[in-house]
């Protein structure tokens, strides 16, 4: 699925994305935000509309659904875990190198800027300090780029589950 605009032009798509012929798996990549229980709902409600069941509450290691006579095989991970509330710098912050020496230099930086000199929302905290510690690199890059180029690192077990989720999905 392409991006939507933001996670409700997302989760509104998904019915369509669902039907388009020829497709063999769908996937949903969303940020689970503040509330992942109602997040979950939302994506549950939306494909129940197309005759698709979810379980209660996501999994772990992402939700598949199994292709069945004309539907599609689909999978659904929110970030960064499936289990907590979050977004994508949930699950990169765990892929900073364990014992990096920027880390912490990065994370006092942003918590000494003050609230009123900040020049990003309040929720958006975790955000700087990843961003402060990618423009600490020899080479900054982004977030996706800082992967490619091994700045952070995918061996942990949350990036293994997600790793996993996608070889189950798109395999």
């Amino acid at each position: 699925m392409s991006p939507r605009g933001g996670v409700d032009g997302v989760i509104e798509s998904i019915r369509d994305e669902a039907r388009v012929s020829g497709r063999q798996a769908l996937g949903i990549l969303v940020d689970a935000n503040d509330n992942l229980v109602a997040r979950w709902q939302s994506i549950s409600d939306r494909l129940a509309s197309v005759g698709i069941q979810t379980p209660a509450s996501p999994s772990p290691g992402g939700l598949i659904i199994a292709a069945s006579g004309d539907m599609l095989r689909i999978g659904v991970w929110m970030m960064p875990d499936n289990q907590l509330p979050g977004e994508l710098e949930d699950f990169v912050v765990q892929m900073i190198p364990s014992g990096d020496p920027v880390w912490p230099l990065s994370q006092d930086y942003i918590d000494r800027i003050s609230a009123g000199d900040r020049k990003f929302a309040s929720g958006k905290v975790l955000r700087a300090k990843i961003h402060a510690w990618l423009a600490a690199r020899e080479d900054p890059r982004q977030m996706g780029l800082a992967i490619r180029a091994r700045d952070l690192d995918i061996n942990g077990p949350l990036c293994s589950r997600f790793t996993d989720w996608l070889e189950r999905l798109f395999a």
